[in-house]
């Protein structure tokens, strides 16, 4: 059985895993972290992670980049592996993230999902074929209207993943509005859309001479994220310290 203390436990991806974890025998909410709250008697909530005094296997958050550092505290000091699934941090704080996981078990993914973790390795291997031929590449991701970062961390994930592919030779550009001049070869385009209810869609597009090769992924649940970040406590659980991916988890099932 796998502790878990939920941190952003009444918002719409706590709910979710909240369900998700009642028909899961091997794993069980004790405690969930919220500012809001909404009178649930299935757990203790507490405001901040501070006043938690309940013992726990690992923490999954999906709340906000603002707590990071009260959450990497907590867990160094109790030596408690944590489920990063939280986006939009900044350069200091992926700093923190990665300083963090030298003394704690730490899995920071900016999807959970199977597919899109799948989806990673195969832009790598078509990169490396296609781009290779001078291929353009450009990301588009579609996400709901209430979703605050843009892009989303799972376009930059996979950006990041074709250009590691390429030796890290792409510039990644956000905006042509302002640009007055052709597409450069090492252009990586990312662009973003925002409406209505959209959960998450990620095109990878390979835009070649007469040919397009595309991949493409769109999520229709919130369900397939929170799965991902059950397994991912489920695996971290007693593991030492050191950063983990995703990656870790599809191989250890």
């Amino acid at each position: 059985m796998t502790r878990i203390i939920m941190s952003g436990c009444n918002g719409a991806m706590g709910r979710t895993i909240t369900e998700i974890v009642k028909e899961d025998p091997d794993a069980e909410i004790v405690a969930g972290i919220d500012l809001v709250d909404n009178g649930t008697d299935e757990y203790p909530v507490f405001s901040n992670i501070e006043e938690c005094t309940v013992e726990a296997d690992a923490i999954i958050d999906f709340s906000t980049p603002k707590i990071l550092d009260r959450l990497l505290s907590y867990c160094e000091e109790k030596g408690m592996p944590i489920v990063l699934c939280t986006t939009g941090y900044t350069e200091e704080q992926l700093s923190q993230i990665e300083a963090a996981a030298e003394k704690i078990a730490v899995l920071k993914s900016a999807n959970m999902s199977l597919g899109i973790n799948t989806l990673m390795k195969l832009v790598q291997d078509a990169a490396k074929v296609l781009a290779a031929e001078g291929f353009d590449v450009e990301i588009v991701e579609k996400h709901h209207n209430q979703k605050l970062d843009a892009p989303s961390g799972t376009a930059l994930a996979l950006a990041d993943s074709v250009n590691e592919a390429m030796g890290n030779q792409y510039e990644y550009i956000y905006d042509r509005s302002q640009r007055r001049e052709k597409r450069g070869k090492k252009e990586l385009g990312l662009s973003a859309v925002r409406g209505g209810t959209i959960v998450g869609e990620h095109d990878v597009i390979f835009a070649g001479k007469d040919e397009v090769v595309t991949f493409s992924h769109s999520a229709y649940s919130k369900a397939v994220f929170g799965k991902g970040a059950v397994s991912a406590a489920k695996f971290l659980k007693g593991k030492e310290s050191g950063r983990y991916e995703m990656s870790d988890v599809i191989a250890a099932n």
